[in-house]
């Protein structure tokens, strides 16, 4: 690694972004001090993001915290700003390499520790449970867990002060003045950290394409009341698992009108388990399991259900497709969308749709109704949030590219004049001074494949995409002491149509036949030969070129 050498960065407070620039999901930044050779870290937030249709059986990214993990005797901690799956979902994957001290909030707390025993990690990991709004140190940096409004209980932005400056990581957030559980947003606060001075404000931009401001979960709640007082049959409701305060909407909702709850879904069942932990959904009542779903008449359920982002084994998928063990609907009956298609599901929800549309079951999404608010600032709460801090600086984070141009021309036009679009991988100075870039570290993904971490370039996933595309021709070759074929080729083939076989054996033949008998002893290289001349005439025949696998064996 080559640091510019026309400044001395020796001193420097720096950011480095491992994850959660480019990208929704995934997030993972980390903030340093000290030399490049020896500088403390502080990392914020391990998350996940989930695998897209081109990385076929791949579930899980996580990000390569390889350059940390190198260097983890100067690795602090690890701090989590709330327990959505792109904030800390990583962890319980990756701590291994990184073995240190992890702070977060009570309930974020809990979700961790379910994940951490699922990897048989529960009695290894330093957990260090921080009340909301406490001040706390790890190694060199001073912090303060801000209480922000978000979908999900007890988020916070992280005050970071250090010798160098001072840094306000906004986490996600939104400004909701009536959110339907926790403590809200402490405005107080903010304006007091804004009153003391911020060098550099890192900030949510998930939501910053929409003007205005984000509606209240309250709106919400009054909308989804609605619904399910005026509905005449069952009335099903998919939302974000973590997304206890919709959680506790649907709940109300159901409990004015006399119908049970049914939670269909463990990561539900986990979530409201480790809210009730916390004291959240105390006077919800008892939940039903799915097992009791048959026994209630139609207008006295409510289904809380998992898979609103067209996950294909959640709950609502199997539904729609009328394959659950348990659940079903009938005509007539109503599925709530009572979420945001996060961008690149938009196919799997869909097929949901109109599975359900197939059912003839009623479907009101965030387009019919407020049924969903984002948990994300749009441009008035952002404006708000400026006004409250007044950073000297402002970095935009997680998001896609758009979403981070859009937030550094907004800041800009609001009056904050550095502002600096950061990469995945690319160091940066925030403090003392103008923000600027001063190097580079190694970064990247990692595919969680089944239970194993696998690298993506020269991982599985390449070459199942490639299979998916042309599909795969296996040649079995048997020679005899004298270098001869000792039985017809076999030959199968997978993803291919119909009718190739007679060419593809031909060719294999043909290929044997013009190999001299001396070189036909070098099996790599005759093996090479007749793979070679199967694809070209799969090419010839078909257009395509399938993978090709050749076995030889002698006799």
């Amino acid at each position: 690694m080559n640091a510019k050498k026309k400044f001395d960065h020796s001193n420097d407070l720096v950011f480095l972004p491992l994850g959660g620039t480019g990208e929704i999901g995934m997030n993972c930044y980390c903030y340093g001090v000290g030399p490049a050779d020896d500088r403390s870290w502080l990392m914020v937030d391990l998350g996940v993001k989930f695998g897209e249709d081109t990385e076929p059986g791949i579930d899980v990214v996580l990000p390569d915290v390889g350059f940390i993990a190198s260097d983890r005797r100067n690795l602090a901690g690890i701090v989590l700003t709330h327990a959505h799956e792109d904030h800390l979902g990583a962890v319980a994957w990756l701590w291994p390499q990184l073995q240190c001290p992890v702070y977060c909030s009570p309930f974020a707390a809990q979700i961790l520790a379910l994940k951490l025993k699922e990897a048989g990690l529960d009695d290894e990991v330093p957990v260090k449970v921080q009340a909301l709004g406490s001040k706390f140190k790890v190694g060199p940096f001073d912090l303060e867990f801000v209480s922000v409004t978000h979908s999900i209980p007890e988020p916070s932005a992280l005050l970071i002060k250090t010798k160098q400056g001072t840094v306000l990581h906004s986490g996600d957030w939104k400004i909701d003045r009536s959110p339907v559980l926790g403590r809200g947003m402490d405005e107080a606060r903010l304006r007091q950290i804004g009153d003391a001075g911020v060098d550099v404000l890192v900030c949510d931009s998930t939501n910053v394409l929409r003007e205005g401001h984000s509606p209240s979960e309250a709106d919400v709640a009054a909308t989804i009341e609605r619904i399910v007082a005026e509905a005449k049959g069952r009335v099903a409701i998919t939302t974000f698992a973590s997304h206890v305060d919709r959680i506790a909407t649907s709940v109300r909702a159901a409990r004015a009108v006399g119908r049970e709850v049914v939670v269909v879904g463990r990561a539900m069942r986990n979530t409201i388990e480790a809210a009730r932990a916390c004291g959240y959904l105390s006077d919800a009542g008892r939940f039903l399991d799915e097992e009791e779903f048959g026994y209630l008449p139609p207008d006295k359920i409510l289904l809380l259900c998992t898979g609103s982002q067209g996950e294909p084994r959640a709950a609502i998928a199997r539904i729609a497709e009328d394959q659950h063990p348990h659940v079903s609907l009938e005509p007539g009956d109503l599925l709530i969308f009572s979420s945001r298609t996060i961008p690149g599901n938009e196919k799997e929800v869909s097929r949901i749709q109109n599975n359900l549309a197939r059912l003839d079951i009623d479907v009101i999404t965030a387009d019919d109704a407020l049924v969903h608010s984002s948990g994300h600032p749009r441009q008035g709460e952002l404006r708000e949030l400026y006004s409250w801090l007044r950073p000297a600086a402002l970095i935009p984070m997680h998001g896609e590219p758009r979403h981070l141009r859009a937030h550094a021309n907004f800041a800009r036009d609001c009056g904050i004049r550095d502002v600096l679009i950061p990469r995945d991988g690319h160091i940066f100075k925030l403090a003392p001074g103008p923000l600027r870039d001063v190097d580079e570290a190694p970064f990247g993904r990692l595919h969680v494949d089944g239970r194993l971490i696998v690298p993506v370039d020269d991982g599985p996933a390449r070459q199942r995409r490639k299979l998916s595309f042309v599909g795969a021709v296996f040649v079995g070759v048997v020679l005899n002491a004298k270098q001869d074929l000792a039985a017809d080729i076999d030959l199968i083939t997978d993803g291919l149509p119909m009718g190739l076989e007679d060419d593809l054996r031909e060719a294999a033949e043909n290929a044997i036949g013009s190999s001299p008998k001396p070189r036909r002893k070098d099996r790599n290289q005759l093996a090479e030969t007749i793979r070679v001349s199967v694809r070209r005439a799969a090419d010839m025949a078909w257009g395509k070129k399938p993978v090709v696998k050749v076995s030889i064996t002698q006799l």
